[in-house]
């Protein structure tokens, strides 16, 4: 089969970052389907464990190393223990962080964690939703525990930092028309501020100037949630400040200094993690709520409470097309999703 892999972790402007190569079709597990890819999305986690490190510096990958935790596709096979899915059926999954990634005509991938494509969209417009969706899910409802409707009154507050991004542009949909949370996003730029309103972001800050100045002075106080989804180092002390008494800070980006969580003390307010590989990579016995989350990411796709994030789709699936939507990511200047498709 047709694969994207990598035998050296390299800068993105290096060609042999990622490279076009040939690799044997996988068998599935007892649990496993096989997935012929139709579309993949691309994540920030493909950027993060593509670059170079001290730590993998000298590392050569043989076979190739495929990246990829976001596709769309058929089911061709199924494993002995599968009771989900049958051959045929259109599915949408963001995979295992452990196992081969989606850059790939053909995938293994356990049935608890895939959903069936939402019937009123496109490969490509499913393939950007899976990773996202998920994470934005998981910290707004497992993590920090957003009641479901029918909502408090008065409205509960959430602030999403970099809510242009990929999970930003799903959970301001999430916690707006899901929900029912007064939603703040922040974004740096015209197009990518319009992007967040059109979404349902009642206030959009500028997270490169004085966060808790700029949402003061719109008349709030303090805000019940933050979703931090762009550097905690850099936000935390501003969510701190902001979070309300009692509130919760959830983030989905990895530190890389000490955390002072010490203002959140007197608050008694809640500071937790968000990573959606949790389920698959630990095998918890709640695994397959990932299923039930994109069966019901799905529903609420076609009776249009949620729309795609998808923002930009390559063609072909090849080497050249990822590497350009790499840079894109590392370089930040990405609105919604960038997809692919076709091999």
């Amino acid at each position: 089969m047709k694969a994207i892999g990598l035998t050296r972790y390299l800068p993105i402007n290096d060609p042999q970052s990622l490279i076009d190569t040939d690799l044997p079709t996988p068998t599935p597990g007892a649990r496993d389907l096989l997935v012929k890819v139709e579309a993949v999305a691309v994540n920030p986690v493909d950027t993060k464990v593509r670059a170079p490190k001290e730590s993998n510096k000298d590392k050569l990958e043989s076979p190739p190393r495929v990246l990829g935790w976001d596709a769309a596709g058929v089911v061709q096979q199924v494993g002995a223990g599968v009771s989900l899915f049958k051959p045929g059926d259109r599915v949408f999954y963001a995979g295992d962080i452990t196992r081969a990634g989606s850059n790939s005509e053909f995938q293994v991938v356990d049935e608890r964690i895939v959903g069936h494509m939402p019937a009123s969209l496109s490969f490509s417009q499913a393939a950007a939703l899976p990773l996202t969706a998920i994470t934005a899910w998981e910290a707004l409802f497992d993590r920090l525990r957003v009641p479901a409707p029918p909502h408090a009154q008065p409205r509960k507050s959430i602030l999403l930092i970099g809510g242009a991004g990929g999970v930003g542009s799903i959970a301001i949909q999430l916690a707006a028309r899901v929900a029912g949370l007064r939603v703040i996003a922040t974004a740096s730029r015209p197009a990518s501020a319009q992007w967040c309103r059109d979404l349902g972001a009642e206030l959009v800050v500028d997270h490169f100037g004085d966060l808790v100045g700029q949402v003061r002075a719109a008349g709030f106080q303090h805000v019940d949630y933050v979703l931090i989804m762009n550097s905690t180092d850099q936000h935390l002390p501003a969510a701190a400040e902001l979070v309300a008494p009692q509130g919760g800070i959830c983030t989905i980006v990895e530190n890389s200094a000490p955390l002072d969580l010490t203002p959140l003390k007197s608050k008694s307010a809640a500071f937790v993690w968000e990573f959606m590989f949790t389920r698959a990579m630990y095998t918890t016995p709640d695994m397959i709520e990932q299923h039930y989350l994109l069966s019901e990411i799905a529903r609420l796709i076609d009776a249009g409470v949620l729309r795609t994030t998808v923002a930009e789709v390559l063609k072909p699936i090849n080497a050249a097309n990822l590497r350009q939507a790499h840079a894109t990511l590392e370089a930040g200047r990405a609105i919604g999703k960038i997809v692919l498709e076709g091999f």
